[in-house]
């Protein structure tokens, strides 16, 4: 789940020992971590704590005076956006404006300085203070509207010392505190487990913004400690069980506060509008000191010598200053912070909140929006539609008779639907009274579809009973399936259970069980079969699943420790039978296919960045309009199609775009041709084509996906996410789109927050981005002739004619 993060760290790592010598940078602390590998034992002794006692007081006190366990808030810089509010634009000029009238009135005006002259350095006093306080109001209004995602933190927190159990404030836990962890609790900070309970389960949601529970060890599973489960991480939730550990990381040197440390690493790049007014600022400033100069100059040269008396040196300052003011469009600044806020409120009456107000204007120069496809082009209510065996499929209709279900088959898949399932439903006493379909779950929406399906055809708790759990490996995107081992209670028999996705699970198979529960060898015709079984589905737009079993009595039972149990599991990941195919549909919004529509009208390419089969994704880019031409090419295809490749992409410059003529093609590119793509190829991708499908894809591949497409011409590229996984891309992204509903460090790393979750948002931002660009383009129309070139002339005239 965290591998982006750590594709990041690996990153920025090179750059962390030149630029941080003294303080360790986040990226470095992040792989400095080894808590995870050691005994428990020597967590004790590194962290000088007892085991059953807890800190003793004299080390107790030592470490309270140190930093509190809680994450510092990012830095305001408020010196310097005093200084930028006040000197940054037009002001710059206007204080060099007011210096000059505060010289004329005096030294330059004794003996008899002149109010008028005063009062022209109030006045444009005033206008500075103006400019500056609507800039500071606009800041003040955003921050305080982001505020309210932030906050998800532990209040109490259970620890033991000097042998005695206390209930503490979280803020108060140090390293080394012996925390007690129970259900219902929010982990207090990072936790090192040493004593766990058999049903021990975090909820990582607010980290990940998955809510499938993970459960918790005391040996290490992972190498990454962010993803091994021995490690308690601060701010998720116990689901249920117990827990005894060691604290070892606090505040800002939790893994979490390194995260948020981290995603701030990335310096924020000036936004369209911010380049175009500093460019316009330049101009304007260099013409207005340029006017200021020409009528010192023709009073010193001209008027001085052939007129004398016309003018004292303080009104030629004056005069000469009018000059300058008077070109310089004081209203612009006003203009473009009442645009930007009215806009922003406007925009958040539709659900779209806007961290930074500069950013409503890059929507509006959208070029290419990444986008998910589960929850976000489609609803993310998956149901079961179909089932298939080697010789024969069935509908699933949950108001038909079950008698179809009955075959031996059907309820070996049946079995595995329920033991091998990461989703289970949520254990109140009115749940168990409604109706399956509308029972609230916990668990990924796969998970949930496939948990219903099973449940409609027979209890699930009938198979929990007779079987007791002994080991499970969560689902995985980098694996693509999951794993349970059970044994029987009155049989004995110990087998291993198999889900997920087929091109990975087929070639684990060397049998499959025919719809009358009889077994056969998987070969060639039955495995042609299956795959054209799967195929078929995918192209409908269903999300296929295979299910698989496997008796492992004299393989697993010697092994008892997590690591041990892992390492030999996916060793003997070879000679399953395949019990059969699993159709999901997950149906596509509403709205998706009208609003891909408008974003296609607006000259905008919408891509799909997914983890499903490719089949699966073009069939659903399809439905949703991102694809609308059936002559689909393959990266190879692309390479071999085109007679003019190679002169195309030796050609074709980085800022290549497509044409009409070029868009009669589309392009789907799996996760694993990802790294294989030279850049050449990538100009070819970004450049030659409108419409793109990138399936199989991980975290880290869209990171990379997203990077490459920015880096070709003057691309804009917009990306939604909703985990911490996607943070890295969402903060590389030009716009990075979060989801209400997904995890805080993702809305941090994001510019723009959807707060319904709602796609058919994205046009309506965008829309207001081009509004804000066509209102601007209006204000300087009306400032620039009517205020600056009128206004200018006639200080001009003044100055010269009097």
């Amino acid at each position: 789940r965290y591998r982006t993060l750590f594709v990041h760290v690996d990153r920025v790592h090179t750059d962390v020992k030149a630029k941080e010598k003294e303080k360790v940078h986040p990226a470095e602390a992040l792989r400095n971590i080894d808590v995870h590998f050691l005994r428990a034992e020597d967590v004790f002794t590194r962290y000088s704590t007892h085991p059953t006692l807890g800190l003793e007081s004299a080390a107790l006190e030592r470490r309270k005076k140190g930093p509190k366990n809680v994450i510092s808030p990012p830095p305001n810089h408020y010196f310097r956006k005093i200084v930028t509010y006040i000197f940054g634009g037009f002001n710059f000029l206007l204080w060099i404006a007011f210096i000059l009238t505060m010289i004329s009135w005096k030294p330059l005006g004794e003996p008899d300085p002149q109010s008028i002259d005063l009062g022209v350095a109030l006045v444009l006093l005033v206008v500075i203070f103006i400019s500056s306080a609507f800039y500071a109001i606009i800041d003040f209004n955003a921050s305080r509207i982001m505020a309210s995602i932030h906050g998800i933190v532990a209040d109490k927190a259970t620890v033991i010392r000097n042998g005695v159990t206390q209930v503490i404030p979280a803020s108060e836990v140090v390293v080394g505190d012996l925390v007690s962890l129970s259900p219902g609790q929010l982990v207090p900070a990072d936790i090192r487990l040493v004593g766990i309970s058999a049903d021990l389960k975090f909820d990582r949601s607010c980290l990940t913004g998955e809510s499938e529970p993970v459960p918790g060890s005391i040996t290490p599973t992972e190498q990454n400690p962010l993803e091994t489960r021995n490690i308690a991480l601060s701010a998720t939730f116990v689901i249920r069980g117990t827990a005894l550990g060691v604290c070892f990381g606090i505040g800002d040197e939790s893994i979490m506060g390194h995260i948020v440390k981290l995603s701030g690493t990335q310096k924020t790049k000036l936004t369209t509008i911010q380049n175009e007014l500093n460019r316009f600022i330049i101009i304007i400033s260099a013409v207005a000191m340029t006017l200021f100069c020409a009528a010192q100059a023709a009073y010193g040269l001209w008027l001085k010598k052939d007129h004398a008396g016309y003018e004292t040196s303080s009104q030629a300052i004056i005069n000469a200053i009018g000059c300058l003011t008077a070109f310089v469009p004081e209203g612009l600044p006003v203009c473009v912070a009442l645009s930007l806020f009215i806009i922003a409120k406007r925009m958040h009456k539709r659900k779209v909140l806007v961290k930074n107000l500069a950013n409503i204007e890059s929507l509006g120069c959208m070029s290419i929006l990444c986008s998910d496809k589960t929850g976000t082009l489609t609803l993310g209510r998956m149901n079961v539609q179909t089932v298939g065996f080697l010789n024969g499929t069935l509908d699933v209709d949950q108001r038909a008779t079950t008698v179809a279900f009955k075959q031996p088959a059907a309820i070996e898949l049946q079995t595995v639907a329920h033991l091998c399932n990461g989703a289970s439903f949520i254990d109140t006493p009115e749940n168990h009274y409604i109706p399956i379909s509308e029972r609230g779950v916990r668990g990924d929406s796969t998970d949930s579809a496939v948990l219903r399906f099973a449940e409609t055809l027979s209890a699930g708790s009938v198979f929990h009973a007779a079987n007791d759990e002994l080991f499970r490996l969560p689902f995985k995107a980098k694996n693509k399936w999951m794993l349970t081992i059970t044994r029987d209670k009155a049989m004995g028999v110990t087998t291993m259970y198999v889900k997920g996705a087929p091109d990975v699970l087929l070639a684990k198979c060397a049998s499959v069980i025919r719809a009358d529960g009889s077994v056969a060898p998987l070969d060639k015709a039955a495995l042609h079969e299956m795959v054209q079984m799967q195929e078929q589905w995918a192209s409908q737009g269903l999300r296929v699943l295979a299910f698989c079993k496997r008796n492992v009595d004299d393989v697993l039972l010697p092994y008892h420790r997590a690591s041990e149990m892992k390492e030999r599991v996916c060793a003997e990941m070879t000679g399953f039978t395949l019990v059969g195919l699993c159709g999901i549909r997950d149906p596509i919004r509403a709205d998706v296919i009208p609003t891909v529509a408008t974003m296609r009208r607006a000259g905008i390419r919408v891509f799909m960045v997914t983890g499903d089969y490719k089949h699966t994704a073009i069939a659903i880019a399809q439905q949703a309009g991102i694809i609308t031409t059936n002559s689909i090419d393959t990266l190879s295809v692309m390479r071999t199609r085109w007679d003019a490749f190679a002169r195309f992409a030796t050609a074709a410059p980085p800022d290549a775009k497509p044409s009409d003529a070029d868009s009669i093609h589309a392009l789907v590119v799996e996760g694993s041709e990802i790294g294989g793509i030279t850049p050449e190829e990538w100009n070819v991708v970004a450049g030659h084509y409108k419409e793109i499908v990138f399936a199989r894809t991980t975290p880290e591949q869209k990171l990379l996906i997203v990077e490459e497409l920015k880096a070709r011409g003057d691309n804009t590229v917009a990306v939604t996410g909703d985990g911490v996984n996607d943070a890295p891309a969402l903060k590389a992204a030009d716009i990075g789109i979060a989801m209400g509903a997904g995890s805080d460090v993702a809305k941090e790393a994001a510019s723009i927050i959807l707060l319904d979750d709602d796609f058919a948002s994205i046009p309506v931002a965008i829309e207001n981005g081009r509004l804000l660009f066509d209102n601007l383009k209006k204000v300087l129309l009306f400032l620039m002739p009517i205020g600056s070139y009128t206004e200018s002339m006639a200080a001009y005239a003044t100055q010269l004619l009097g």
